[in-house]
């Protein structure tokens, strides 16, 4: 058996590709004292391709050698993720500074497309790369810019290129509370009653369901109830954090953490410390480089000032897959795999993390239990409309006049938001739809803005709330653009892991680009993908596809 040209593998060499001392010794030098473990491939992986721009056929062939790991597994872990540049022997390496054009629905809105069409052909390809991307979190300064890591808001070409002319690639810190400012004001004090015991899982867990807190990631699951289920299950036990949110239209979580991270740290360390759990893992996109960078630091000063003690907080940095937003999938991501979302049951509160028990919550979620302690259940209850209870962080983005996060009451109509806290349509645009709940909640007509905005209120339109992310459109927006748009997000987020959603967003988009749009097609693939589909990404794609047919006929005349 040969390899290469005409030359025959010596007895003494293993097969494949054969290790190359100079790039082992690169690798080492990296990884510096850091462990070998598997759970940290993907962590050892962002290294290689922060020091080199792209990850080399050598260097991952010598970081499986260090971490005595087979190549494929490497080589599938580094493939799965959208961030990682793989160069095969022979092949050219990416440009060494790569600008990211979001094209998701908001800055299509507000023309991302054409901006991405200018920049693609006035600049020069060998220094720098365009990508058109999936959303970056940034929905509310449409069109987003990524140079780097430094966000360009409502980026022009002409921003864009001042930007690069400046060089500056860092990611742009903005002013936050930290460490210091937030413990003259009380912080951490009710994690210190939690420690000494004034304070037990069973009575948070109780105070929550009070004030009827839910996960506001995009489920709504009772929080008192996770933390019972997870708290009677013997340890040791984990806790996760998921700030991978990646839904086209969300970004709450960003402007949170960029603002006051130690709210969300410290209802992490108190949910961690109430049900004994061993240590926490903090997802963090990494589309969002600031938040890392805000997190990075706050978590050492926690650690130096000595709050973070026998449960430590270990910060994780996914690699750009939506999917990974899925809980089961953010797991195996953690556990430096692909980030497959995993068949139920097992749920993750009995099998989760390393295959123990397992509490997950969403950033804002974690955000509101200091808050719910001190001023009690009745407080936060208190904040909702129409009988529904507390407040709940609108990302609100499109066609309206002051997008932006929006602390408002659980329970309000899009109405409600659109004129109290939006100031109304932008002009000379007239109010014709929104997304109530991001990419997969559905998109309802303006004639339905009246309904309450909460889990469980839009079910009966064939839409959900989602994680709270609103688009809105207007007179001047084609419904079938924007599910197209939509449905070529899931296309190119599918895991690929079941073929109802691999093969079913490729099918849907081919029909969706069609003219003519065939309802019974459309509605033979949506019945497929929503019952075969192993997780929420197959299930609920189709539904702005759905809406558009429901509440927009009008759209098909034109």
């Amino acid at each position: 058996m040969t390899f290469g040209k005409g030359l025959r593998r010596k007895p003494s060499q293993p097969k494949g590709r054969q290790l190359d001392e100079i790039a082992l010794d690169e690798v080492r030098a990296l990884l510096g004292d850091e462990p070998r473990r598997r759970d940290l491939l993907i962590e050892h992986l962002h290294k290689i391709q922060d020091a080199y721009g792209h990850l080399s056929a050598a260097h991952l062939r010598a970081l499986a050698e260090e971490m005595r790991l087979s190549q494929a597994e490497v080589y599938e872990v580094a493939s799965f993720y959208h961030h990682f540049d793989i160069v095969r022997e022979g092949g050219q390496a990416p440009a060494p500074l790569t600008v990211r054009v979001c094209d998701s629905v908001a800055c299509s809105l507000k023309g991302a497309d054409a901006l991405a069409a200018a920049l693609e052909t006035g600049l020069d390809p060998a220094k720098v790369r365009v990508q058109k991307v999936p959303c970056i979190g940034r929905c509310a300064a449409a069109p987003a810019v990524q140079i780097g890591k430094r966000a360009v808001d409502k980026a022009s070409e002409l921003s864009v290129r001042a930007a690069l002319f400046e060089g500056t690639t860092a990611p742009e810190i903005a002013s936050y509370t930290a460490l210091e400012a937030y413990r003259a004001d009380g912080g951490y004090q009710t994690l210190e009653k939690v420690r000494s015991g004034a304070l037990d899982a069973a009575t948070i867990a109780d105070k929550a369901l009070e004030a009827g807190l839910r996960g506001l990631g995009g489920a709504g699951f009772p929080t008192g109830t996770k933390w019972k289920i997870v708290n009677d299950l013997p340890g040791p036990k984990y806790l996760t954090i998921n700030g991978d949110e990646g839904e086209p239209g969300t970004f709450k979580d960003r402007y949170h953490l960029e603002r006051d991270p130690h709210r969300l740290l410290e209802g992490a360390l108190i949910a961690a410390h109430a049900i004994k759990a061993e240590r926490i893992y903090l997802y963090m996109r990494d589309e969002y480089p600031a938040v890392l960078e805000i997190l990075s630091r706050e978590i050492a000063a926690l650690r130096e000032s000595g709050i973070i003690s026998t449960i430590d907080i270990e910060l994780r940095r996914g690699a750009g897959a939506y999917i990974c937003g899925e809980e089961s999938a953010m797991i195996e991501s953690i556990e430096g795999k692909r980030g497959l979302p995993r068949h139920r049951p097992p749920f993750i509160a009995q099998v989760g993390l390393f295959g123990q028990p397992t509490l997950n919550h969403n950033v804002e979620t974690l955000f509101w239990i200091r808050d719910i302690i001190e001023k009690g259940p009745e407080w936060f209850a208190s904040q909702g409309r129409r009988g529904h209870k507390g407040f709940r962080s609108f990302s609100v983005s499109g066609r309206v006049k002051n997008p932006g996060v929006k602390l408002a009451p659980a329970g309000i109509t899009m109405n409600e938001l659109l004129n109290e806290f939006c100031g109304g349509m932008e002009d000379d645009h007239a109010f014709k739809g929104y997304l109530p709940g991001g990419a997969s909640g559905g998109i309802l007509p303006a004639s339905l803005a009246d309904e309450p905005l909460d889990f469980g209120t839009l079910d009966k339109h064939g839409c959900f709330i989602g994680s709270h992310a609103i688009v809105v459109f207007s007179d001047h927006d084609d419904m079938r653009d924007v599910a197209l748009n939509l449905m070529r997000f899931f296309k190119h987020e599918s895991c690929g892991q079941c073929t109802p959603c691999r093969s079913g967003t490729e099918k849907m988009v081919t029909l969706l680009e069609e003219q003519s749009w065939d309802e019974s097609k459309v509605a033979d693939l949506d019945a497929v993908m929503r019952s075969a589909s192993i997780c929420g990404l197959g299930q609920a794609a189709a539904n702005p596809v759905a809406s558009v047919f429901k509440f927009f006929p009008e759209e098909f005349g034109k």
